[in-house]
């Protein structure tokens, strides 16, 4: 009797651990029961009932990748490139994951593949390099979209490397060297316009002092010879008022003065080497005492009004 206890003991013991399950953090289990899906166990210690229910998929709820293997594409313009990327995803419904799709990672990742050829091919090789956050944009939301009936979220999806042909990028190559040099040739010509332009104000700023100057000087010269023509004036009228009253020492000064004029014209003549005149010295001497006198009298007339 005691053994058959034992025994019971024992099956019921092995039936209680047989219901007990243990699933691990980031990870769910599906309980199927005769083949039929019934429930999902969450993380933790879970019971199902021992013998009717079994486990059926152990499903990994963290984010995952997959490695998109290098295929060729041919680009609207009939480049073929080499392009490879990488995928990541998570799984968000442990049912429909395991149920809706027959291996979920080759599905996901077939997927991919096709819709990087649709997306690169329907652009040319130009786009094809320079946007490429445009093409993993597009991806993202074609995958994504395909994807939701398995209850998988694509978080993110990049291209990681576009291999054009050796003989593309030589070319590529060679049309980058020769833009660079026009844009080199045009900064050049530029610059040396602009030198052009600047050498041209600067010699027609100087222009337009010097014509200033030149006009400040021919101004401040007539102004000059406006003064002198005034003081001789005033020197005539004082000689010939002098004269008309008779003086002696006004018509030697007059004299004097025309004399001294006329000599200095034949003195400074280009074509006078040797000057030969009969002067008189006491004629000038005379004239010069007459020419003291005058101012003389001019200086005394002075005084009084002083």
């Amino acid at each position: 009797m005691s053994s058959f206890a034992l025994m019971l003991l024992i099956l019921a013991v092995v039936f209680i651990l047989t219901g007990v399950k243990t699933v691990p953090q980031g990870m769910k289990y599906t309980v199927e029961r005769f083949g039929r899906y019934v429930r999902t166990l969450e993380p933790g210690l879970n019971l199902i009932v021992p013998f009717i229910d079994r486990i059926g998929r152990k499903m990994n709820m963290m984010e995952q990748v997959l490695d998109v293997p290098s295929q060729e594409v041919i680009t609207q313009d009939n480049a073929m490139v080499q392009v490879d990327g990488v995928v990541f995803f998570q799984v968000l419904d442990a049912a429909k994951a395991a149920y809706e799709v027959h291996n979920l990672e080759y599905a996901i990742l077939n997927l991919t593949m096709t819709n990087i050829r649709t997306v690169m091919g329907s652009m040319a090789l130009d786009e094809l390099l320079s946007k490429r956050d445009e093409i993993n944009a597009r991806l993202l939301t074609v995958v994504d979209e395909a994807t939701s009936p398995w209850g998988t979220k694509i978080t993110r999806i990049e291209i990681k490397d576009i291999t054009p042909p050796k003989d593309l990028v030589n070319a590529m190559a060679r049309q980058m060297k020769a833009e660079r040099d026009k844009r080199a040739a045009i900064l050049e010509s530029e610059g040396l316009r602009q030198a052009a332009i600047l050498k041209a104000d600067g010699e027609k700023q100087a222009q337009i002092l010097k014509a200033e100057g030149e006009k400040e000087a021919a101004f401040r010269e007539a102004e000059a010879r406006e003064r002198l023509a005034q003081a001789e004036a005033v020197a005539i009228r004082t000689v010939s008022e002098a004269i008309a009253s008779g003086s002696l020492q006004a018509i030697n000064y007059f004299v004097a003065s025309k004399y001294i004029e006329a000599f200095q014209t034949v003195a400074t003549a280009p074509n006078q080497k040797v000057i030969m005149l009969p002067i008189e010295a006491s004629g000038i001497l005379g004239s010069l005492e007459g020419i003291g006198e005058l101012a003389k009298e001019a200086f005394l007339k002075d005084k009084p009004h002083a």
